[in-house]
C-alpha cells in the first residue's frame, strides 16, 4: 500500500471512530510505528486530524474555527515553498503589487526580497516584518493597519478605507478553503471584507492555496471561483477539484513540490 493510501484510510478510521491509537495502526497496515508517526505528523499538518500523545484524533474543523499563523505556518511546507516561487516570477520590478494575510503569502514575502523597485500593500503584520526586516533592494512597504486577527491579519474598517484609494498591478491572496459553490472563503467575517477589497483594489488577482484548501469550509466567502484571473496550487490537488477549478477559475497553474528530506527508518528486529 503507497504512503498516501495507508494516510487517506488513516484519515478515514480517526473520522469514524474519533480517535485510534498509533499501536492499533501498526498492526492494522503492517508497518512501524516510525511510519504511522510520520503519517500522522503529515495528516496533523494538512489539518486532517490533531495528533496527540499514543495516536490521533479528530481534528477541530469548523466553518468558524480560524488557526493561528503558528498553527498554519508548519502545514504543507514544501508545497508553499513551491507555489511562493511561482507566484514570484509574475512580480516585475517596478511594479505595485498586494498580499493578503496567510502563511503561503508570508513565503511569497521572502521570495520577493530581491526583486527592485516594487511596492508591497499589505494587511499581513507578518509579511511586513519579512519585509522591512531584509531591505536588500529600494522597496516600499504599505501596511493597511486595522485589528489584528489570530492569523496576523489587519482587517475591518480601518484597513478597508485604507485599501479604497489605491489601485496595484497584482494581488496575490491566500484563503482558508475554496469550493465550486462558495467560491474562496475564510473562518473570519471582516477578513472577508477586507480581502474583497484587495481584490477591488487590483488589475489582476492570483489566488495562492495548497491542495489542502479545497472542500474546506470557511464561514464567510470572500468572492467567487471567477474573480481569480490565476490560481496557483500544488500537484496534490484531485481530480475533481483541478476539473472544477478548471472550469472557475481564469487560468490554473499547478506546481510540483520539492521531495521532503526524510531520514531512513531502521530495520525493525
Amino acid at each position: 500500500m503507497l504512503a498516501r493510501q495507508r494516510q487517506e484510510r488513516i484519515t478515514e478510521l480517526v473520522r469514524q471512530h474519533g480517535s485510534i491509537r498509533v499501536g492499533a495502526l501498526t498492526e492494522r497496515f503492517g508497518v512501524s510505528h516510525m511510519t504511522i508517526r510520520r503519517d500522522l505528523e503529515s495528516l496533523a499538518r494538512q489539518g486532517h486530524l490533531d495528533k496527540v500523545h499514543g495516536g490521533a484524533v479528530t481534528a477541530e474543523h469548523g466553518s468558524t474555527k480560524e488557526p493561528s499563523f503558528g498553527e498554519k505556518r508548519s502545514r504543507e511546507v514544501t508545497a508553499k515553498e513551491a507555489i511562493a516561487a511561482a507566484a514570484a516570477r509574475l512580480v516585475a520590478p517596478g511594479s505595485a503589487v498586494a498580499l493578503t494575510a496567510g502563511t503561503t503569502t508570508w513565503t511569497l514575502a521572502r521570495h520577493l526580497l530581491d526583486i527592485p523597485d516594487i511596492t508591497v500593500v499589505t494587511n499581513s503584520v507578518s509579511a511586513a516584518q519579512v519585509l522591512e526586516a531584509s531591505r536588500r533592494q529600494k522597496q516600499t512597504v504599505v501596511l493597511t493597519g486595522g485589528v489584528r486577527t489570530p492569523s496576523d491579519a489587519l482587517v475591518g474598517p480601518v484597513a478597508v478605507a485604507a485599501l479604497t484609494s489605491l489601485r496595484v498591478d497584482m494581488l496575490f491572496m491566500g484563503v482558508h478553503g475554496m469550493d465550486a459553490r462558495t467560491g474562496f472563503s475564510t473562518p473570519n467575517l471582516e477578513e472577508a471584507e477586507t480581502n474583497r477589497a484587495m481584490c477591488r483594489s487590483a488589475r489582476r488577482v492570483v489566488v495562492l492555496a495548497d491542495h489542502t484548501k479545497w472542500d474546506t469550509p470557511g464561514l464567510a466567502t470572500i468572492t467567487a471561483l471567477e474573480t481569480a484571473d490565476l490560481l496557483i496550487t500544488d500537484s496534490g490537488i484531485d481530480a475533481h477539484a483541478r476539473d472544477a477549478l478548471e472550469a472557475g477559475v481564469g487560468e490554473l497553474a499547478l506546481v510540483e513540490p520539492a521531495a521532503p528530506i526524510r531520514p531512513t527508518e531502521g530495520r525493525r528486529t
